[in-house]
């Protein structure tokens, strides 16, 4: 045993091995080191036991073989007594530590620290200072100084840790940025270092006091005089190297993703300064935030399935949303002449990287103006986003350079697809619609142009007037192509239910899309005042998804069950006619210009994010 005894360091040095490049120990020749065979069973199990408490070992770098006995340890039972029965699968000399058997020694940890007098789980801890505070105030303190006047206290997570002999350090982590602790046995004194290694983890939550240093290397850390486990973490974070690959697992365990991602954070704040942005540059020019209801009795403003639910009490069915435009329409019609709304709009419609069922709109409408009047609101305020978020108007969005500063290009949708298509749509009338069809036909059937899908082509062969035609082709052939911030005009009346009709061509509405990177971002109209038009408009909108509705019904009903689910065109559900609106337009709504805008795809423009999951704090999922 005495000689044993005497193999330890040389057996510590062994274990440790894999991890010298990183604490960089000093080299060592290979005839120091000691077999393994060399010592009893029990006592490797021990150095094994406190090297991977210590958080040193992680992943791959544990040794099987040891799992066994740590387990064992941390149940306070002998290394050779039989471990208690365990649910997933039972350790073997083949099988690294899964997280359970992580998590499984970290609460034998919480436990020590109860048993030791010391909470795991703390109620509060007072910091004078955040990690880039004390980057900014010590910026200047030269390498190798101390500065034992600057007394400070700081809490974060531990993201890094490492035991050097009487020397461990830490990177600390909180919302702010990160900062180093220096422990030094001599400083802390040996129980709180003893707890150092035995207990802290990364992932842990920690409170810190001591003093300001810079390491020779130029490193500033606090160095530690005290300090406190705040919150122990059961389940182990991702390794510091791959993080979550799993971009699925991304999403659902956002606060993970959070921690060991760099940029979600910052996504997160960009979000917040937006919509910030957007709220001050509406109220400095006049505008009250109001607030609509979630649930109507019949959904309206939009052209879109809606989410179903029940009332119990009312005994009624009702449904969430796709709109708040028709409640704020109303406040206009009371004497609200400038009102918006950042709200939840819920859609039940598909998922992509554009759409997510809930997402987050501001819609917005003035008294007394038109969509000239919110075409030049419209630029102000992405402007002002950009700026708050950004620092500036120009921009990259996935390695595409966008000129938010500069006025926004302006052309109708009929010279957008002139310029595609080589064909004036703008010439044919409803009663040339079987003229118009054969020209779009006929413009992608020439040479050099790319193949329709059979989608577009069989929507193209059922229109039912050109301006639908020209809908389609603008869809398909431009609005990818629009990279630079772009106002596309004049919209075709039948996709325009809620649209004024154009003052100078009764078959377009003053209506505008903003397009940038190839999709769509704001939606804006002279809002439609006249109650009959409105009505008619209504009414026409509805007898269209009926008609919708019975033909794919007769479609599904002809293929019979060998039909795919979800391949025809989603139009099963009901579409009301709003009374009570209707009768609000009677009353008297002024002119009228407003605007909606997608907060979740402005965002994804100001942060370069590809995808709208990204911007979402907590995407749906399958």
């Amino acid at each position: 045993m005495q000689h044993c005894t005497s193999l330890l360091p040389c057996l510590r040095v062994q274990i440790m091995r894999p991890f010298m490049s990183l604490c960089r120990p000093p080299p060592m020749p290979r005839a120091t080191l000691c077999p393994r065979s060399a010592l009893p069973a029990r006592h490797r199990d021990e150095m094994y036991y406190h090297v991977l408490c210590r958080g040193v070992l992680t992943g791959s770098n544990v040794n099987p073989h040891r799992v066994v006995a740590v387990q064992a340890r941390a149940k306070g039972t002998e290394a050779g007594a039989p471990a208690p029965p365990r649910k997933p699968t039972a350790p073997g000399p083949d099988r690294t530590p899964s997280e359970e058997d992580i998590r499984s020694v970290r609460i034998g940890k919480a436990q020590a620290l109860r048993d030791a007098g010391l909470e795991p789980y703390a109620y509060s801890f007072d910091r004078s200072a955040s990690a880039a505070q004390l980057q900014a105030a010590h910026a200047e303190l030269p390498a190798g100084q101390e500065d034992r006047e600057a007394r400070v206290s700081i809490a974060g997570r531990i993201t890094l840790r490492r035991v050097l002999g009487k020397l461990a350090f830490a990177r600390l982590n909180d919302e702010s940025g990160a900062i180093q602790l220096y422990f030094d046995k001599g400083t802390l004194g040996q129980p709180a270092f003893a707890r150092v290694k035995d207990v802290l983890d990364i992932g842990d939550i920690v409170g810190a006091e001591g003093h300001m240093k810079r390491t020779d290397k130029g490193e500033l850390s606090v160095v530690v005089t005290s300090w406190t486990m705040l919150t122990k973490a059961i389940q182990p974070l991702p390794d510091k190297w791959h993080g979550l690959a799993d971009v699925e697992a991304r999403y659902r365990r956002r606060y993970v993703d959070m921690i060991v991602t760099p940029g979600v954070t910052d996504t997160l704040r960009a979000r917040s300064k937006t919509i910030s942005a957007l709220r001050r540059a509406l109220e400095d020019r006049g505008f009250l935030e109001v607030e609509t209801p979630v649930l109507e009795t019949a959904a309206g403003g939009a052209d879109a399935r809606p989410f179903l639910t029940y009332h119990n009490v009312m005994q009624r069915q009702l449904s969430l949303r796709i709109a708040t435009e028709l409640h704020l329409k109303r406040l206009v019609v009371g004497g609200l002449e400038r009102v918006f709304e950042v709200g939840r709009i819920f859609r039940n419609e598909g998922v992509s990287s554009r759409h997510n069922p809930e997402f987050t709109s501001v819609e917005l409408y003035q008294a007394y103006t038109d969509y000239h009047g919110m075409m030049e609101l419209t630029e102000e305020l992405i402007r002002a986003c950009a700026q708050a978020v950004t620092g500036s108007a120009a921009i990259t969005y996935q390695d595409t350079a966008i000129d938010l500063g500069a006025p926004f290009r302006r052309a109708t949708m009929h010279s957008l697809v002139q310029e595609a298509t080589g064909v004036d749509f703008g010439g044919f009338s409803t009663a040339d619609t079987a003229a118009a069809i054969e020209a779009a036909q006929a413009a992608l059937a020439a040479p050099g142009a790319a193949a329709p899908s059979p989608e577009l082509a069989t929507a193209i062969a059922a229109a039912t007037s050109p301006g639908l035609v020209v809908n389609l082709l603008f869809e398909a052939l431009v609005e990818s192509t629009l990279e630079q911030p772009t106002f596309v005009l004049d919209h075709p009346v039948e996709v325009s239910p809620l649209a004024k009709r154009h003052r100078d061509n009764p078959a377009l509405t003053e209506r505008f899309e903003l397009y940038v990177a190839g999709r769509e971002l704001a939606n804006s109209f002279t809002e439609l005042n006249d109650p009959l038009e409105q009505r008619a408009r209504f009414e026409a909108q509805l007898a269209s998804h009926a008609a919708a509705r019975d033909a794919a019904a007769a479609a599904a009903a002809a293929a019979g069950p060998s039909a795919t689910p979800g391949a025809g065109p989603d139009v099963d559900y009901e579409v009301a006619l709003d009374e009570d609106f209707l009768s609000a337009l009677e009353v008297g709504l002024p002119p009228t210009g407003g605007m909606g805008m997608g907060i979740d795809r402005l965002v994804m423009l100001l942060t370069d994010s590809p995808s709208i999951r990204d911007v979402i704090a907590f995407p749906l999922m399958k």
